[in-house]
């Protein structure tokens, strides 16, 4: 499987910046659902509200799917791959 990372950069609450990459199938290229995924990743970390839009999030690259996102991608429809702040 294919999938598309969209690279994200999110100012939290306290001022920090949270970085984490959206993965979707290759398929998926509408905006709207990818930023819903990012909205609900914020919800879960507590940062709901916070600002999701194209200055933020933006499409990287297109990859071949990691072993440890593949399962959660089916589940789902997207994985978050949580790389600065994002605690």
């Amino acid at each position: 499987m294919r999938v598309a990372v969209w690279d994200t950069y999110v100012t939290k609450r306290d001022g920090n910046v949270m970085h984490f990459d959206i993965i979707v199938p290759e398929d998926i290229n509408d905006p709207t659902i990818i930023y819903g995924y990012g909205k609900a990743y914020l919800r879960s970390k507590g940062q709901d509200g916070q600002a999701l839009t194209s200055k933020e999030c933006r499409l990287c690259h297109m990859e071949t799917v990691k072993n440890e996102w593949e399962k959660e991608i089916k589940e789902k429809g997207y994985y978050i791959l949580e790389m600065e702040n994002c605690q």
